[in-house]
């Protein structure tokens, strides 16, 4: 579904008209700043398990810890961060933030080196900051590079390259941790913060004129603002609270499956990082799939259907504890409906008719979702310390956040469960 995805695009921009609009280093460089990010984050939560930790510190904890380091940033900084890519030139600042990476990183190889968790912990809080203020900025690029003609091309392959990253980073960080060599980490730390940084150097884009922002940079205003806005308009608020609670869903069962496969299946961490890689090619060709299926039409009707097809996998998990084969079989199904579920909830947002709020609103959505991410952090860290690391109970609240959601669409949406007659209805919103 992938390859048809991209062999379609490249078909109609053409790979010569690619490299001219140069978003190869766009991508390479999106890549690097998802997988660094993956990476570091997975190399505390596989290999500094091993150091001297608190006794109170189990993984499920530090799990928790490092997920949340990574998070918190988009809750404060993230209108700020909106603001700069307004203000400033946006190749200037992705670039800027993206060299600080590298002493950031360093610091981060010193933390394994002398096993100090809390530095290691604190240099992910550092790069979660970084990454939150250039993220604007880089989204932006994408149509200053390609044109408005070019935007669902960028994006599409954009959000391609973050799945990659994460898929790699994860199973790189637990192949690592099963043949554990300090000098290749402090290698791959440092050396992928400077091609990530050269990478963006080579990028080169005109950038389009933009007005620069009158909103806030209160986090709270900035929220309830954009809240006031979005319920003028029907589906909104329920698409962002859907898309919201898929990335929760997808952090808790990221986070579940590396208690669940090393502790209750009992394999190494490199199976459950292929196990968790499973995952992130589930969701992305559970996008892929409903991208293509709906194309220019939204389909409210597959966010019911997405939703039933995780609650039928999770419920599998649930009663049969399968082995690890079928486990992670389970798993690429349940993401797989997950990205179907996602992609008309996100659809529903840019159908809109919102002006020129498209973009306050989209930056309204990324909010929100951080917001639940860390909410998803925060139960899953609850249920872990409450039952002793329990990873089915874990899938038992994601299976309750699944079937609440479902009830929630049926009872105010009951137009999204009765199929095509309502298709145009939701196309002109």
């Amino acid at each position: 579904m992938l390859y048809l995805s991209f062999h379609l695009a490249l078909k109609e921009f053409g790979f010569m008209k690619l490299i001219k609009n140069n978003w190869t280093t766009l991508f390479l460089t999106n890549f690097l700043s998802v997988f660094n990010d993956n990476f570091l984050k997975h190399c505390i939560i596989f290999v500094s398990i091993g150091w001297i930790l608190p006794k109170w510190l189990t993984q499920s904890q530090l799990i928790s810890c490092v997920a949340a380091a990574l998070i918190v940033p988009y809750l404060f900084l993230s209108p700020l961060a909106g603001r700069l890519s307004a203000t400033h030139s946006k190749l200037r600042v992705f670039r800027f933030f993206k060299l600080l990476e590298i002493p950031v990183l360093a610091l981060g190889a010193v933390a394994f080196v002398f096993h100090w968790v809390w530095l290691a912990v604190f240099v992910v809080l550092i790069m979660g900051i970084l990454s939150c203020l250039y993220s604007p900025s880089k989204y932006g690029l994408i149509r200053d590079i390609g044109g408005p003609e070019g935007v669902s091309f960028g994006s599409g392959v954009f959000e391609a390259m973050a799945f990659l990253g994460i898929l790699f980073g994860t199973v790189a960080a637990s192949y690592l941790s099963d043949h554990y060599n300090i000098y290749i980490q402090v290698c791959l730390f440092i050396g992928l913060a400077v091609l990530g940084y050269l990478s963006c150097r080579q990028i080169k884009a005109v950038e389009l004129p933009e007005e620069e922002s009158s909103g806030t940079i209160n986090p709270l205003r900035f929220l309830l603002d954009s809240y006031r806005f979005a319920s003028k308009h029907k589906y909104v608020n329920s698409a962002v609270l859907g898309a919201s609670v898929f990335w929760l869903i997808g952090g808790m069962i990221q986070m579940n499956m590396i208690i669940h496969c090393v502790k209750t299946l009992g394999t190494s961490n490199t199976v459950a990082g292929v196990v968790m890689s499973f995952a992130a090619i589930g969701i992305a060709l559970g996008t892929s799939f409903a991208g293509i299926w709906s194309r220019k039409t939204v389909r409210p009707e597959m966010i019911p259907v997405g939703l039933l097809g995780m609650i039928v996998c999770l419920i599998a998990i649930l009663f049969f504890n399968p082995s690890i084969v079928m486990c992670a079989i389970l798993i690429f199904c349940l993401a797989f409906m997950g990205g179907v579920f996602e992609v008309p909830c996100l659809a529903l947002v840019q159908h809109a008719d919102l002006g020129r709020k498209l973009g306050d609103v989209i930056a309204y959505l990324n909010f929100v979702t951080f917001i639940f991410v860390l909410l998803g952090t925060v139960l899953f860290s609850a249920t872990a310390y409450l039952t002793k690391d329990n990873s089915l109970a874990v899938f038992g609240v994601i299976l309750v956040v699944c079937a609440l959601m479902l009830f929630y669409y049926a009872v105010r949406y009951p137009e999204f469960f009765t199929g095509n007659k309502n298709k145009q209805k939701a196309s002109g919103l």
